[in-house]
């Protein structure tokens, strides 16, 4: 089958897809106004002024509501608003938006990322949200982090290229990093990964489709889900 075959064939049911989403975050909302209100306003403040008119890309994240938002949406779209606590690991978790929503659904949570620009850290340290500073490679396995976790995320993944050099990793690298992934999960664990495109604006290579599906991933454009096997029990 032909590349944009299969495309075609992933894109049909999206559009349904896509709206039952939509609907659901109707059906089952997460209001933001009493997260937004757990969060220290006057240090909030603080951090918003410091970063007032930055013209570092980062500086977007003082935003908190609208980060926020977006990232009630991730979870509402992960269904993790109606399951009971889970423990959360978080790749690339940047300034916590997406723990810090988990926190507050009764979840445990842990971020892992580089420590690369203080206005992550101001943010993690404002949310109280758990990180382990990490740089994620190619071929190198995850830190021990003493704990298993039932769910995976990574959001907008930028780990798996050198964009200076326009260089992403292919199935031999992502079949390493699942594999590793593994030991860090429960029974019945799920990875979820948000893929950025590359500059043809395509989120993966024909080879890397397959390799994805091969794995049992649902695909959908940018997002790749990896539910648990069969035989395995997910957590109730």
């Amino acid at each position: 089958m032909k590349f944009s075959h299969k495309i075609a064939k992933l894109a049909q049911p999206l559009t349904y897809r896509r709206a039952w989403r939509k609907a659901e975050r109707i059906i089952h909302p997460i209001p933001l106004e009493p997260i937004y209100a757990r969060i220290d306003q006057a240090r909030l403040a603080a951090i918003q002024a410091e970063y007032a008119g930055s013209k570092e890309h980062y500086a977007k994240y003082a935003d908190v509501r609208r980060w926020l938002q977006l990232n009630i949406s991730r979870a509402q779209d992960l269904k993790l608003q109606r399951f009971a606590p889970r423990a959360v690991l978080d790749l690339g978790c940047g300034g916590g938006f997406f723990l810090f929503v988990l926190r507050q659904l009764g979840h445990t949570c842990l971020g892992l990322d580089i420590d690369e620009f203080p206005l992550f850290t101001q943010l993690l340290e404002l949310f109280e949200v758990e990180r382990r500073v990490w740089t994620i490679r190619p071929f190198e396995p995850l830190p021990e982090l003493d704990r298993k976790f039932d769910f995976v995320t990574a959001f907008s993944i930028d780990f798996n290229r050198i964009s200076k050099q326009d260089w992403w990793w292919g199935p031999p690298e992502w079949a390493f990093f699942l594999d590793d992934l593994k030991r860090h999960l429960n029974p019945g664990g799920r990875i979820f990964l948000g893929l950025n495109p590359g500059k043809n604006k395509e989120f993966y290579t024909p080879e890397l489709l397959d390799f994805f599906l091969s794995r049992g991933a649902s695909v959908e454009r940018e997002n790749v889900l990896f539910r648990p096997k069969s035989g395995e029990i997910p957590p109730s």
